[in-house]
């Protein structure tokens, strides 16, 4: 994994942390109320205010620091008039989810969370790279050598429900027809040994699911299940497509900028950070100087 995806996949852990504990302390209440009880075990309890004050430890310093990484950047960007275009964010998008088989229970349910993750992401390179030099001939190799990065098959976000017979499928898509829920269906029929529900996308090349369901997905658009049931070498699925991109290869002027920031990246020495931005944002924080 080079450095520049490396950094994808730290900023969303960072971005999720960050969310989950701005979830608990939107549950904070009045100061009257810190000694309100959220816990009981016996006679112990646990208050409002332990619990809260439990939190900050745990999670305190992290959250607050992605707030001030996010403040730093933005200010920043804006010092320096830099922008990223809503077909940037697609692009990076549409290319992360085709090839990182990301399913809805990894992010995907929130898409919006996504784009500005990939719109911060691309604000940090381009304030981080601003003063590093990348010859166009440099770039243009790259893209030589490594066209594959950029391009990819059709991918389809696909859910499946497996069971062992053609008579329990077809029963499956009674039930969809009837309005049941594809999701509340693939929870019934979940095993230990049988995974069901979200597969995350696939491709053409994928050997991970059944060649019968990338077949079967090809005819499918996006929010429909398999009208018959797709005969696989372990017995039957029914499917559900969620989501299509059309598979494509992005050309060297599509891809030049994002090819010269993950240049730029490759030759600075040390981790991919803010770090160095707090200082010309003047930025201060409850946890003194930053290391």
């Amino acid at each position: 994994m080079n450095k520049r995806a490396l950094w994808f996949v730290i900023i969303g852990l960072a971005l999720l942390n960050f969310a989950t504990f701005l979830f608990f302390m939107s549950k904070e209440s009045a100061p009257d109320e810190s000694s309100e009880t959220v816990a009981k075990i016996g006679k112990t309890e646990v208050t409002r205010e332990e619990w809260l004050a439990q939190l900050e430890n745990r999670f305190g310093k992290e959250t607050l620091e992605q707030m001030v990484n996010s403040r730093v950047v933005e200010e920043l960007s804006k010092k320096y008039n830099i922008t990223v275009k809503d077909e940037t964010i697609d692009r990076e998008l549409d290319m992360f989810k085709a090839s990182s088989n990301v399913t809805e229970s990894e992010g995907l349910e929130n898409e919006k969370e996504w784009r500005k993750q990939i719109r911060y992401s691309i604000l940090l390179e381009e304030l981080l790279t601003r003063d590093v030099n990348v010859s166009e001939a440099a770039m243009k190799t790259y893209y030589s050598e490594n066209k594959a990065q950029y391009a990819f098959d059709d991918a389809y976000h696909l859910s499946h429900i497996a069971v062992k017979s053609e008579k329990q499928a077809e029963d499956v898509i009674k039930e969809l027809k009837a309005g049941s829920s594809f999701q509340a269906l693939a929870e019934e029929h979940a095993s230990a040994s049988e995974q069901q529900g979200d597969l995350g996308f696939i491709t053409e090349d994928q050997t991970s699911v059944p060649k019968a369901y990338r077949k079967a997905a090809a005819s499918m658009g996006a929010g429909e299940y398999s009208k018959q049931p797709v005969k696989t070498d372990k017995g039957y699925a029914v499917l559900f497509l969620n989501e299509k991109i059309n598979g494509r290869t992005y050309s060297y002027n599509e891809v030049k900028e994002q090819i010269r920031r993950q240049l730029a990246l490759e030759q600075m020495e040390g981790e991919v950070s803010v770090k160095p931005l707090w200082e010309e944002a003047k930025a201060e924080w409850f946890y003194g100087q930053k290391d």
